[in-house]
């Protein structure tokens, strides 16, 4: 049996903070602001994953209000997740995802984030795809103030 699940995640910007996508420190003057560490990518794939199973979303998994969760990398709550996609008996057949920025550029560092996503997703690195757009100067992320992912994954028995 195949499933599918979708997932989307947005954060403001602020200086003083890390940009951290798919795991990946990206250079960049400003860094996403959140709970966690912000990843909108990572936290996009989550949400994907838990929406395939049909288990909620990173809420209800992770909640915000939980100290024990502030400044966590996100690839740890990656990893919390894929062990309830093993314990369903579930495995990914492939990722899709799209991250939304004015800047900086993403496409130079599509390579790295799946190499650092991969492992963890337990797939090879060329069943995710990573593309990168702009909100052409439209809402909070077009403004340069926010960035946003969607993801898509298959999971298959």
């Amino acid at each position: 049996m195949m499933k599918v699940g979708i997932g989307y995640d947005i954060h403001r910007l602020a200086r003083g903070r890390k940009l951290i996508l798919g795991g990946v420190e990206i250079k960049s003057s400003k860094g996403l602001l959140g709970h966690s560490d912000g990843d909108v990518l990572t936290h996009a794939i989550i949400d994907a994953i838990l929406g395939a199973l049909g288990k909620g979303d990173i809420g209800l998994h992770f909640p915000d209000t939980n100290p024990e969760y502030k400044d966590i990398s996100s690839l740890i709550l990656l990893k919390e997740t894929m062990k309830i996609l093993t314990k369903s008996k579930y495995r990914i057949n492939n990722l899709d995802t799209i991250i939304i920025a004015e800047s900086p550029k993403i496409t130079p560092d599509a390579e790295r984030i799946k190499e650092k996503l991969a492992p963890l997703l337990k797939i090879n690195k060329k069943l995710i795809n990573i593309k990168a757009k702009t909100n052409e100067g439209i809402g909070e992320v077009g403004k340069g103030k926010a960035i946003a992912a969607f993801a898509m994954v298959s999971i298959r028995k």
